[in-house]
Formats: structure tokens, sequence, C-alpha cells
């Protein structure tokens, strides 16, 4: 199995908890034998391959200035699609599935499923509404309708809690199973990949 990750955080690059996170679930899937594929920010492009055997590709912004989150965000997804189009080519066109961590990559994710027919997985870590007292202005209503083309336009959404996946129906109405509760690790995961290989148009 081939999987691209997109991670707006990765090590070294550090923001919250997602990063850590991020990083060894990808280490355990690798070890399962998966081909691992991490596209993610830093302010220098570069592109390694970890001692576990993920590859991990770090893009940058074209655009150096910007007003807020959004922006830059926005800028930065052709650069991520970019990436993702060569890995998907360089695999010759064996990639099975996109798992896309929060909002920030979902324009890249939509754009790999219709251009290059790469299911993705929507891994949601929190919602605008959690993380925003003002998820009722524009700004965060852009963010989050983001986060509604996610839910729509993926094959599959990931949470850790059902806690989460009823947030997600109250705040979205997304169908209840079309979410799936899963733990931290690796073998849970590879559960969903493997459902959404198994049934890729699946809403």
């Amino acid at each position: 199995m081939r999987i691209i990750i997109f991670s707006w955080e990765y090590p070294p690059r550090v923001v919250g908890r997602l990063s850590e996170y991020v990083k060894a679930l990808c280490s355990q899937l690798a070890s399962k034998k998966v081909e691992v594929n991490v596209i993610t920010y830093d302010d220098l492009p570069s592109e390694t391959i970890e001692d576990t055997g993920v590859k991990t590709i770090r893009v940058t912004n074209p655009v150096r200035t910007h007003i807020g989150v959004l922006t830059w965000v926005l800028t930065l997804n052709p650069e991520v699609e970019r990436v993702a189009s060569k890995v998907f080519y360089d695999a010759e066109n064996q990639i099975n599935a996109v798992d896309a961590y929060d909002w920030h990559f979902i324009p890249a994710a939509v754009t790999m499923k219709y251009g290059l027919g790469i299911p993705f997985v929507f891994s949601v870590e929190s919602l605008e509404d959690h993380r925003s007292n003002f998820a009722d202005k524009p700004y965060n209503m852009a963010i989050k309708s983001l986060e509604w083309l996610g839910f729509y336009e993926a094959s599959l959404v990931a949470v850790k809690s059902p806690w989460m996946q009823d947030e997600i129906v109250r705040i979205y109405k997304v169908p209840k199973e079309k979410i799936k509760v899963v733990s931290s690790n690796a073998e849970d995961k590879l559960s969903i990949y493997n459902l959404l290989t198994g049934d890729s148009e699946s809403k």
C-alpha cells in the first residue's frame, strides 16, 4: 500500500500535538510495509527519507507575506498539489489514498481526488467551532467552509473519539456512518485505508 499524508506540521516543525502524533503514526505504518509519503510545510523546501523509510517532502509558500492563516493556506495548497502529483507519477500512478490532517490541505486533497482519482480520508483533530470564540464571523466561516468541503468530498472521516464524531454530526450534519472512530495506532488507520480502497466512492 502507498499513501500520501498531508499535515501542516511535522517534526522538526512543532506547533501542537499533531506534529509528533503524525510522525509516530507514519513510523508505525512504515514498519507494516506501507509506503508513506508525508507532505508538509517548512520555511525551506527539502526531501528526506527517514530511518524508518518514511519519505518526507517539505514545501514552502511562494508568497511570503500574509494577513492571516487563511491566505497562507490557500497560497500554499498549489505547492502541495504539485508535489503530491509528482509523488503520484513517480509511483507510476499507484497511490492508494491521501490522508489529510485537519482543514489546511483540504483543497489539495480534493484536487487529488478529482484530478488523479485518489480517494482521501479527512482525519480531524479539531474543529473551528472549538478553536475559536468567533466561529460565526466571516473569516472563521471561510475556514469552516473548508472543513465542510473536506467532510463532503472525503470518502471517510477519521476521528479519535465518539464525542468528536457526534460534534461533526451536530455542526456539519455529516452522516454518522461516514465518520469512523479510530485509535492512534497504525492497525486502526490501516483498517480505514482498506475500507477506503475497497469503496472509494462511498460518501
